[in-house]
């Protein structure tokens, strides 16, 4: 069977290893063709120098460069848009329609178009102006990026076409994309799609580079080499430290997504006046990709009573009633089990679900925990434990400082969500754990679930550790997801005529936003 080759240095080329792997349809467990390569160290040695040499040619590049060729790869995506979709669907098992042609696939297009735009407009520089003492600042380019993408999201996320690849090719950097194992072919048809946009556009042979797969050892010493400017990565809690750990010793910026259960609150009132309603809501989100979503809501706190109980009941029956849904993986599958032992073994009970489903897919059937606030409280670690999949949590408090003390106990989460009356019989509890969640989540919701993330500059795809590895940045939304790969670079008593363009106050750019001397101004030239 034909090895694949790698994109290294502007060429497709046959690698020099010996080891291979193969992508697993997860809906019938069958091994798909062809094989793709593990790459040896000196193959991503030459990668990392190719991309370094790329980086010092960009140097002092305008926006405009990398906006045209963002632009021109989200038309290369669309151009392969059946390809793409029909080999997702093999890879992952998620359906064709809608989740990738008619959602994954325009969002990551999105994505490109949105970095393409801010690229081109600059302001995610923050050029910052002290006429006064002579000093200039704004954010430039770190140096190479490698972007480490996740099993759940071929598209959106994947290494070389989701919101990493984006930020850190609107902030100039050239991109070493390691592929995922669960879906190589889908990130091959990626990699020709960047190949042939990057031609178009005279980008340097360095620029946007793929290899599909390293031993640990080899990942490490990636993302710790000399040459490397900053990593992005996400995917699972293990994996991530041990990155992050490598990548801290050689002081190299490292943005992680881990894990996350992202809990829900769902206060008396509130139940009382739509519960129902409610428990729709929270089985469409849980079930949703087979829960296979870092928003998935994995914790579901209650206050206990008759209202509790029913509530309990009408999800469990919803869940026994909707099919289970194709995991990505048999690595996911197990995991998934592993996860649900371990939560009882820390003292819940099993509502319904937990097993594995009979079939050739990777599957498990709906699953559904449930364990008392005092239980929960003095057990809260274990209690925590990640079942990535289509499973949750009822925790069921006593009283109304029992729901405060769980939120208190919960470790950094994404998302957090609070459901409350809309008549505003819950205020009074809703202001007692509003606060002490806010602190624990990166984005708080109210009355809806956390399941699906919007493309938008507003939007915060971050939170608190373990479910980042820093509460300060964004891994969606453009302009701050930008700056994860970026360096502030600061120019004092430097001569006007050496200043980039955006420190000229002679040479103004329509519509950029500085800050010059205490203010912010927006400049229109365009009059």
């Amino acid at each position: 069977m034909q090895i694949q080759p790698v994109l290294i240095n502007g060429q497709w080329i046959k690698s020099t290893s010996s080891k291979t792997f193969q992508a697993v349809n997860p809906a019938t467990a069958e091994l798909l063709a062809p094989q793709f390569p593990v790459s040896p160290w000196e193959e991503i040695e030459s990668v990392i120098e190719a991309a370094s040499a790329a980086a010092n040619e960009m140097r002092g590049w305008s926006g405009d460069r990398f906006a045209a060729f963002l632009e021109a790869y989200a038309a290369e995506i669309e151009k392969r848009t059946d390809a793409l979709v029909q080999t997702a669907h093999q890879e992952t098992g998620y359906p064709e329609s809608p989740r990738l042609r008619d959602g994954e696939l325009p969002r990551t297009t999105n994505q490109l178009r949105q970095a393409a735009t801010h690229a081109r407009e600059g302001s995610w520089a923050q050029p910052t102006i002290d006429t006064v003492a002579g000093i200039g600042s704004l954010f430039g380019p770190i140096g190479p990026v490698a972007v480490f993408g996740p099993n759940n999201f071929p598209f959106a996320f994947n290494s070389i076409a989701g919101g990493d690849f984006a930020a850190a090719v609107a902030a100039g950097n050239p991109v070493i994309a390691k592929g995922h194992s669960s879906h190589p072919k889908t990130t091959q048809i990626f990699a020709e799609a960047a190949d042939a946009a990057a031609k178009a556009t005279n980008m340097p042979t360095g620029f946007v580079q793929l290899i599909y797969r390293t031993s640990h050892t080899d990942g490490c010493r990636l993302v710790s080499h000399p040459l490397m400017g900053a990593i992005g990565y996400t995917g699972g809690r293990n994996a991530g430290l041990t990155i992050k750990e490598a990548a801290d010793k050689a002081g190299k910026p490292v943005y992680l997504e881990l894990s996350s259960i992202n809990p829900v609150f769902i206060l008396p009132e509130a139940l009382a006046e739509r519960s129902a309603e409610i428990a729709e809501e929270f089985k469409g989100s849980c079930l949703m990709g087979t829960g296979q979503f870092c928003t998935n809501p994995g914790l579901v706190a209650l206050k206990a009573g008759e209202a509790a109980n029913a509530f309990i009941e009408q999800v469990k029956q919803k869940f026994e009633a909707a099919p289970a849904g194709v995991l990505l993986s048999e690595g996911v599958q197990k995991g998934f089990q592993s996860g649900i032992a371990a939560i009882q073994s820390a003292g819940a009970t099993l509502v319904t679900g937990g097993g594995a489903s009979d079939g050739p897919a990777f599957s498990c059937a709906n699953t559904l925990l449930k364990v008392s606030g005092s239980h929960f409280l003095k057990n809260p670690a274990a209690l925590q434990e990640e079942a990535f999949g289509n499973a949750s949590l009822f925790v069921v408090a006593e009283t109304d400082e029992e729901l405060t003390q769980i939120a208190e106990c919960l470790e950094g989460n994404l998302t957090g969500c609070i459901y409350s009356h809309t008549g505003g019989s819950d205020d009074s509890l809703y202001d007692q754990i509003a606060p002490v969640l806010r602190q624990k989540v990166g984005r708080l919701l109210n009355d809806k679930m956390p399941t699906g993330v919007a493309v938008s500059p507003a939007m915060n795809h971050g939170g608190p550790f373990p479910s980042t590895g820093h509460p300060v940045f964004t891994s969606v939304g453009i302009p701050a997801a930008i700056h994860r790969f970026s360096m502030l670079q600061c120019y004092d008593n430097v001569r006007p005529h050496r200043l980039p363009d955006a420190l000229k106050p002679q040479n103004p750019n329509p519509g950029l936003w500085r800050y010059i001397d205490g203010m912010y101004t927006q400049e229109d030239y365009s009059a």
